[in-house]
């Protein structure tokens, strides 16, 4: 009677341990499936730099049949791909850092400082996200030609950065602002603390997710700009890898259309790394943007 009292688990406890390692293995193998629709076209414009054009044109496989690394050297001869790739990151970057800090201050004013409409005006703000870029370009070229600035990257970074993608960071800090403590900011009140010092010292840098946040949201639409550079910038050396991208062509005229993916593929590579790096902040954050209003 013992010996079977002692036996008996083993079977159960082989079973759990069964379904323990098959549950998550079928996850995996879900999200493996369902990934596959978002990875095969990366991998098709990545292997396709290595196709000769014809076979672009007339073959649908992955893997390229003749494999080729003349598109390698167009990708930087036939269009000045490094210099538009410069103006791309420095413009991202620039536009990124001046969304970060105003936005991060107009938050925290709509989260903490009470002044007299202070939710219309907040309203005000979001209501700017409702106005398309085309809209607003007509008016924004009277503006640089006015003041001698097209042909430069000024209209690309003032409008960008103060337009209304900068309505979503402001929102995306005060929903953040809103559900932080007050009771740390009444401490530091105590101990003869400022609004800028508790702003700076010990609001921001408990601030990562939602700076996280807004770093991918603006320097993903600022690097993939399009129709500013279209309309301000001239000179190729000026332009922006997204215009950039479209200027592979031959002597006759028609496309590249292997050096123009393998260029298309570089281009990836920043946002995909800034997203790698703040992904986890990233995710929070847009789960905290709706706690508290």
């Amino acid at each position: 009677m013992s010996a079977d009292v002692i036996t008996r688990p083993a079977p159960r406890r082989s079973v759990w341990k069964t379904r323990k390692f098959l549950g998550p293995l079928a996850l995996y193998l879900a999200l493996v499936v369902l990934a596959i629709p978002f990875v095969y076209p990366l991998l098709w414009m990545v292997l396709s730099t290595f196709k000769p054009i014809a076979e672009i044109y007339g073959a649908s496989n992955l893997f390229p049949n003749q494999w080729t690394l003349d598109a390698l050297g167009k990708i930087f001869t036939v269009n000045p791909l490094l210099p538009q790739y410069w103006n791309s990151l420095y413009t991202s970057v620039v536009i990124t850092a001046i969304t970060v800090v105003f936005s991060a201050m107009a938050g925290y004013a709509f989260a903490r400082l009470r002044f007299p409409h202070v939710n219309k005006v907040f309203f005000l703000v979001l209501s700017t996200m409702f106005l398309p870029v085309e809209v607003t370009i007509i008016p924004i070229f009277r503006w640089t030609a006015e003041l001698g600035l097209l042909n430069t990257h000024w209209p690309l970074i003032i409008p960008m950065a103060f337009g209304p993608k900068l309505a979503i960071a402001v929102f995306i800090f005060r929903q953040f602002f809103l559900s932080l403590p007050r009771e740390l900011e009444e401490a530091a009140m105590l101990d003869g603390m400022n609004r800028f010092s508790i702003f700076a010292r010990i609001v921001m840098p408990l601030s990562g997710a939602p700076t996280a946040t807004v770093v991918i949201l603006t320097f993903l639409n600022a690097f993939n700009m399009y129709i500013e550079p279209l309309v301000f910038i001239r000179s190729p050396e000026l332009l922006t890898v997204g215009i950039g991208l479209t200027r592979y062509q031959d002597q006759y005229g028609d496309p590249l259309y292997n050096a123009q993916l393998g260029a298309t593929s570089l281009t990836v590579l920043p946002v995909l790394l800034v997203f790698l790096f703040a992904q986890r902040q990233f995710v929070e954050s847009l789960s905290r943007v709706g706690l508290k209003g």
